[in-house]
């Protein structure tokens, strides 16, 4: 007797045994925190344009979208990020394995505010990371099954034209994620020390 098996679940097999052999490459990464850093970390570099591309290229290598950034005002904002999951180690938004576990089984997404202060001998760079959760309450409006007609009632024509959502945002406050600020703000002190 002869069991068979379907050649995309012995693919998916050979994914998963790939992805828990290299989470052994993946885990510092992802679990080595700093201790605790200050916010704001102080960065000893003089030249102002240096800070700012440093702490750009910072946000480039999070793969975190800029927004809006003003260099006169010494702010950077990113637009939201959604939060990466185990199956995506490539994403570094998710810091802790917890993070990830939460962002594989729940929508979370991340917005981050950079600020950066002239101080004595260098500058000070502020981040604050906002952390969102999906509300799927809100968005059963939006489901496909919503815009379909009752036969048992006539159709009625509305031709008010609706501008913006009829329902809030979806989204649910977490507040800040000390997790990522860590993070960046370590990526921050090491990439400021060499310039």
């Amino acid at each position: 007797m002869w069991i068979r098996i379907q050649p995309s679940a012995v693919i998916m097999l050979i994914i998963a045994i790939s992805l828990c052999s290299s989470a052994g490459c993946v885990g510092p990464q992802i679990s080595a925190l700093p201790e605790s850093l200050p916010n704001p970390v102080f960065v000893p570099v003089s030249d102002y344009d240096a800070v700012w591309e440093v702490a750009i290229d910072v946000m480039h290598s999070l793969q975190m979208p800029i927004e809006r950034e003003s260099k006169l005002d010494g702010l950077i904002e990113t637009n939201y990020k959604v939060g990466a999951g185990i199956l995506e180690p490539w994403h570094k938004d998710a810091v802790s394995m917890a993070d990830r576990f939460e962002g594989s089984f729940q929508s979370i997404r991340r917005r981050a505010v950079m600020s950066i202060t002239p101080g004595q001998g260098g500058y000070f760079i502020g981040v604050e990371v906002l952390k969102e959760l999906e509300n799927p309450d809100k968005l059963i409006i939006n489901s496909p099954g919503y815009a379909t007609f009752a036969e048992g009632r006539p159709l009625q024509r509305d031709l008010n034209v609706v501008i913006g959502p009829a329902t809030p945002d979806g989204w649910i406050p977490q507040g800040r994620d000390p997790g990522l600020e860590q993070s960046i703000l370590a990526r921050l002190q090491t990439a400021g020390t060499p310039l």
